[in-house]
């Protein structure tokens, strides 16, 4: 698949962004800044930039507790994620939803879920309302292989499969189920061999890589489009940083962060491009300060921001 010059650099300005916001969420939060708890996106970036780089804005998507790099890579705004972060009035859940709950219904979010695989049913809800209403809108829902041994997953697969419903069910593998591996969690290496047993095609990639990521989830893309169902996509990835901001993690070795830090997903695509002629050294440093400098205006529209009142509580809610 040739990828034209300007969404490889969509593409790596995005993995950027949600690098640098963060590592500034990172900072804030252990600075005392951020209320609640906090679920860092570093070190898969590649997924959400590669996956929702071939979606409209009409497209749908559900994310999870670890989500801002979803949420960015889908058009969201830092300075209003931060403002959620920081439980400001200006951010996009008026400060009440914090880190796990940000939605932005007009830009296709259909919500971040912080119980684990509860999006994937409400995925295969969106994609049964663009079948109904004649569209060519795509849904894609991310979890973590925790959420695949969860009954959400086959329940909601299941019925996207036997409705060809046109949903992408993509699966970062980052190997933990907050302390639990993988290997202690499931018989199968793969997680796209469940696919098999829905009759639909499931897909493993190398989650690190945002070309092969875009790839995949590009000819899923189309094929929903075209109405022909749904696909599970597995993208091998790692999270560097504990389960959430402030926890260790005694469940894995310096040596394994260390070894998957090789392979950084930013640096590697950077060299790729360089190699490419597609970006210059100097322009990848441009494009990193830019970011920085949005997260300083992001922080400081945060700081400056007001805290919803007390009254204002039960504002919102159906009850």
């Amino acid at each position: 698949m040739a990828i034209e010059k300007e969404k490889l650099i969509e593409m790596y300005r995005t993995m950027v962004r949600i690098r640098r916001f963060e590592e500034r969420v990172a900072r804030e939060f252990a600075d005392g800044n951020i209320p609640g708890s906090v679920h860092s996106y570093i070190g898969e970036e590649a997924v959400a930039a590669g996956a929702i780089a071939h979606l409209r804005t009409d497209d749908y998507i559900l994310s999870t507790h670890r989500g801002h790099g979803h949420l960015i890579a889908k058009g969201g705004k830092t300075d209003l994620m931060m403002a959620e972060l920081f439980a400001k009035k200006t951010g996009y859940n008026l400060g009440k939803g914090g880190s796990m709950h940000i939605a932005d219904v007009d830009i296709g979010i259909l919500g971040a879920m912080g119980i684990v695989g509860s999006g994937i049913p409400i995925a295969t809800g969106a994609g049964l309302s663009a079948k109904m209403r004649g569209t060519d809108q795509v849904t894609i829902c991310f979890f973590g292989d925790g959420a695949s041994n969860i009954g959400r997953f086959h329940e909601g697969i299941n019925m996207a499969s036997i409705w060809s419903l046109p949903v992408i069910f993509i699966c970062e593998n980052n190997l933990y189920a907050v302390s639990v591996p993988q290997s202690y969690s499931m018989k199968i290496r793969d997680i796209a061999d469940r696919a098999v047993s829905y009759g639909i095609p499931g897909v493993a990639v190398d989650g690190m890589n945002v070309i092969a990521v875009y790839e995949t989830v590009g000819e899923a893309v189309a094929r929903a489009r075209r109405g022909e169902g749904p696909t599970l996509v597995e993208c091998k990835t790692y999270r560097y940083r504990g389960h959430a901001e402030g926890l260790p993690s005694p469940y894995r070795t310096k040596e394994e962060v260390e070894e998957w830090m090789k392979k950084d997903p930013i640096k590697t695509y950077t060299e790729k491009l360089i190699e490419m002629k597609v970006l210059t050294k100097k322009r990848a440093d441009e494009i990193d300060q830019e970011m920085l400098e949005e997260m300083d205006k992001a922080v400081k529209f945060a700081q400056e921001s007001p805290f919803p009142k007390p009254e204002e509580t039960l504002e919102n809610v159906y009850a």
